[in-house]
């Protein structure tokens, strides 16, 4: 499959087989959480995997983890069917996924490599449609001289990925961009389903009362409007439930945020890049449809597994109560005597969450 595409198109960076498996057999402490897969485990969502090769209506495909070549299966996809896309593709990196490494190459390169991909997204896209596309600090230029001949950027978010190598002779790399872009003028945004619960440290008050802030019994906090600097995040780490061996996961948080503000409930998600499947899982626990694309199979076997623990435990970590809390705020955040609960709103469904973000 892949040297059919890189045949159809030689800008394609190829993805060469390596002799490094998705750590199988990998000594794990106890009380280590990540999501893995046993033999019997993969052999069961093998068999709920999805190809097509054929034209099919968008109910066929909606809820689905479709296992195929990306550009294969958009020659199939119904036009004008997609609400929202977020696209997390390999950055300009040498890097391994599972069995296959993406090769970095020219800025050049890359931008008519990625200029592949949205030249066969952008028909399946409403006019409605919002797109947000990952990038890093060197790719990033690349990126906005693509989307920019085919969408209107709106913004470019940056947030801070936490973890990072530090370097000898340079500054530490610890921060990622997400392009925001739209088809139209016409688009959806909800701002008030992505506001920051922050603590107020200078409280500051008119005529005795509160000025844009709230008492609690765990202090003063701000609803704060959302900002394109994103420092609430936390990267999968192994105490977190939704973490697994993908080398590029996405925080749920991060994903939730633009679901929720560039969606609605029932719209159709959809991610050609899926991953382990962090996009499907939020979609899904966040009451929108999805689809969700992926090469390689251990992957998608990862994402349906996700997709079958959302049923059971549907939180998103650091959003409770229909609000984002900054990070490290377990304290604040509203407590049950369940481990979460949900309930319905305009904007989805509403997990309160009891574990560190």
């Amino acid at each position: 499959m892949i040297e059919e595409l890189c045949k159809r198109n030689p800008s394609l960076i190829r993805l060469q087989n390596s002799r490094v498996p998705m750590l199988p057999n990998k000594v794990r402490a106890p009380r280590n959480r990540t999501i893995t897969l046993s033999e019997e485990e993969r052999s069961f969502y093998q068999q709920t995997l999805r190809q097509v090769h054929q034209p099919v209506e968008l109910a066929e495909i909606v809820n689905q983890t479709i296992h195929q070549d990306i550009l294969t299966f958009l020659q199939w996809m119904p036009t004008q069917s997609v609400d929202l896309l977020f696209l997390d593709p390999p950055y300009n990196l040498t890097k391994t996924f599972n069995d296959r490494t993406f090769k970095r190459q020219t800025l050049d390169a890359y931008a008519e490599w990625l200029d592949t991909y949205l030249t066969k997204l952008e028909p399946i896209l409403k006019v409605t449609a919002s797109i947000y596309l990952c990038a890093n600090w060197q790719s990033s230029p690349a990126v906005f001289d693509v989307v920019k001949q085919r969408f209107q950027v709106r913004n470019r978010i940056t947030w801070e990925r936490e973890k990072g190598r530090g370097a000898a002779k340079n500054w530490k790399n610890a921060s990622e961009d997400i392009w925001f872009c739209t088809v139209s003028d016409t688009y959806t945004f909800n701002v008030e389903a992505v506001k920051l619960k922050r603590k107020v440290m200078a409280p500051y008050t008119m005529n005795g009362n509160p000025k844009d802030w709230g008492f609690t019994e765990d202090g003063n906090v701000r609803l704060t409007h959302p900002s394109n600097l994103w420092t609430d995040l936390t990267i999968p780490f192994w105490s977190m439930p939704e973490n697994t061996d993908h080398p590029t996961q996405k925080p749920e948080k991060l994903v939730a945020k633009i679901i929720l503000a560039s969606s609605k409930v029932g719209d159709v998600v959809f991610d050609p890049f899926l991953g382990s499947g962090t996009t499907s899982v939020v979609a899904k626990k966040l009451g929108r449809q999805y689809i969700g694309v992926e090469l390689d199979e251990l992957y998608c076997c990862l994402a349906e597994k996700r997709l079958a623990l959302a049923d059971a435990d549907p939180c998103i970590q650091g959003y409770a109560d229909g609000v984002f809390w900054e990070r490290n705020s377990l304290h604040a955040q509203p407590r049950s005597t369940k481990q979460w609960s949900a309930h319905p709103t305009s904007h989805g469904t509403i997990a309160t969450n009891h574990q560190t973000d």
